[in-house]
């Protein structure tokens, strides 16, 4: 059981999902393709072939949906946009059909007591943006700030809490270094690129909320960071590991924090990022809070013949795995927050993702007892709570996933949500794990935690 008396009493409690990953109707009201729609149809690129078509059929079904968040008892939803049903060219002629949808959403959040935390980019580019070039070309950041301009003139009447970049580290690396993601680049050059142009549109995007919200804006970014560990205490693990730290963390952290760019980071990779005058204030403009996802902890040997950074993540012997192949170790979700609050000193941090994924099955009953996932989530509010005892200013966590929904590259085979959804019938069921998390903010709000409405999130 979490020591729940650790927490803020205004802790905030909440769940989290992303447009292309749950709502579907990806032609419907005038919304036009993303990258995601294009890289899901390239063959091989996906598991079992699938799409993000009809996901969770969010979009006709928010209804029921927020019933779900009303029995939770969250307090908040951290949700995103897709940018092209706002702008479904990417620039340009704005879609008022997409923005009713998201009208109508945050009205029900707020009818409901939730407040609505939006995310403006959780990796749905339009693919008109991407035919001019994408995230490696300067005017997709700009095109990105004329867009949360858009947005948060539309909806900052009522949301005050605002994410704009998701996870640059993915959009950057994964996308157009790996390859794994949307848009499936592999090549350094622009990957570089593409991180700092998403960090370069988070300052542009923070500066065009703030101007353009009718209400007083929180507004922050999201990363994925990991601690990183020597596998060994061999010298090269050693320094493998630093690298990898500058990946990973440093790399995103630093020029957030008015740093600049790792030199380190940048002799490894042999290429300066395309910096002009003035982009690294722009990029350490401040922010109201810092969002952490975290998922798992990296173990590090040197690979001097693998890719940049020249180091390797190596399985844990022993270790709790997830249906990903992740190791769960909650310990490093505190050791994180700790070290990000030492090295850096956010105002205020929330956990903005944490979840597993799991071999989930319906019983005959009709319900999931999903006794890992549970585990899973009591484990690492519990290194929430002792974090915030060593002094961390953590405000909230947001469980990923409320839905089982399109889990990128892993099609729908990984189950991460606290509620099971039959993608068949699309039939939603709450699992043990919704219900043991549903207790756990009803035992903190009897310690009196329930922020007050007026309260931001971020």
């Amino acid at each position: 059981m979490p020591d729940l008396s650790k927490l803020s009493p205004n802790f905030t409690w909440g769940v989290a999902t992303a447009a292309y990953q749950i709502e579907g109707a990806v032609s419907a009201d005038g919304r036009r393709p993303s990258i995601w729609d294009t890289f899901s149809r390239v063959p091989g690129a996906i598991d079992n072939g699938d799409t993000g078509d009809v996901a969770c059929d969010h979009y006709h079904r928010w209804p029921e949906d927020v019933a779900l968040m009303r029995r939770l008892g969250v307090d908040a939803y951290r949700f995103s946009v897709a940018w092209p049903r706002i702008i479904p060219d990417g620039v340009g002629q704005v879609n008022p059909a997409g923005l009713a949808f998201y009208d109508r959403l945050v009205d029900a959040l707020l009818e409901a007591d939730i407040r609505p935390l939006v995310t403006l980019y959780h990796w749905d580019l339009p693919q008109a943006l991407q035919d001019r070039g994408g995230w490696p070309e300067r005017s997709t950041a700009e095109a990105f700030a004329d867009y949360a301009t858009v947005v948060a003139g539309a909806l900052g009447d009522r949301v005050t809490d605002w994410v704009t970049v998701n996870e640059p580290l993915c959009v950057s690396w994964i996308g157009h270094l790996e390859g794994r993601m949307a848009p499936g680049d592999q090549d350094l050059g622009r990957a570089i690129a593409t991180s700092h142009h998403t960090l370069l549109g988070h300052g542009l995007a923070t500066a065009a909320i703030r101007a353009s919200a009718a209400r007083p804006a929180s507004v922050g970014i999201v990363l994925n960071p990991s601690p990183c560990e020597p596998g060994s205490d061999r010298p090269e693990d050693i320094a493998a590991t630093a690298r990898a730290d500058g990946h990973i963390n440093r790399w995103w952290l630093d020029p957030l924090y008015g740093r600049g760019y790792p030199a380190d980071m940048i002799s490894t990779y042999g290429i300066e990022p395309p910096v002009r005058p003035g982009d690294l204030e722009i990029i350490a403009t401040p922010t109201d809070f810092l969002g952490l996802n975290y998922y798992f902890r990296q173990v590090i040997v040197d690979d001097p013949e693998g890719p940049v950074p020249y180091a390797r993540q190596i399985p844990v012997p022993g270790s709790v795995q997830t249906a990903m192949d992740w190791e769960a170790y909650p310990t490093g979700l505190e050791e994180l927050l700790v070290s990000v609050h030492e090295r850096y000193a956010p105002n205020r941090i929330l956990v903005t993702e944490s979840g597993s994924a799991w071999a989930d099955q319906v019983t005959p009953e009709g319900g999931v007892e999903d006794k890992e996932r549970t585990a899973y989530l009591e484990e690492h509010i519990q290194a929430c709570a002792a974090a915030a005892a060593r002094g961390v200013p953590i405000d909230g966590y947001f469980y990923w996933s409320l839905l089982d929904n399109f889990e990128w590259s892993y099609g729908y085979d990984k189950r991460f949500g606290l509620v099971h959804v039959d993608y068949a019938t699309q039939n939603r069921t709450m699992k043990a794990s919704g219900l043991r998390y549903a207790d756990i903010i009803r035992d903190h709000q009897r310690l009196g935690g329930k922020p007050e409405p007026s309260a931001p999130v971020g």
